[in-house]
């Protein structure tokens, strides 16, 4: 398999992975914390915080859901050149997720017990696009 069908394959499951958790973020945003963090302890205290809260999530399901539609978009470039200069990006990024939840999350008691599951799928993630490189 050519490096271009490589990394085509690569930005479209990145891509439609992004593109369903961001969709699900968005219309579904209590249900999924629910299934990724359990029950939450960050709710808010008023009605006030609590519509910041969804309000939040909504617009990062959105971002990420953009993300997704513009991985889909870089999917049909054909220069070697950006393809690798793409993927060492990506990889940087996914790294830096990583080193952020550990350093971030795994202070923040309610999310201290999901910090090491996430920063092994964004290992994984990362991965991928090592394969790639």
């Amino acid at each position: 398999m050519g490096g271009s069908s490589c990394f085509f394959i690569i930005c479209v499951l990145h891509s439609a992975i992004a593109l369903t958790c961001g969709s699900l973020m968005v219309f579904y945003s209590k249900e999924l914390s629910v299934l990724g963090h359990g029950p939450s302890k960050l709710q808010g205290s008023t009605p006030h915080d609590q519509l910041l809260i969804q309000t939040s999530d909504s617009f990062s399901g959105l971002l990420l859901f953009t993300i997704g539609f513009l991985v889909f978009m870089v999917a049909c470039v054909k220069d070697w050149e950006f393809q690798s200069f793409f993927a060492k990006g990506c990889v940087l990024l996914h790294i830096s997720m990583a080193v952020w939840r550990f350093y971030f999350e795994g202070k923040l008691e309610d999310l201290a017990h999901d910090w090491p599951r996430h920063a092994v799928g964004d290992i994984a993630l990362a991965t991928s696009w090592l394969f790639f490189l």
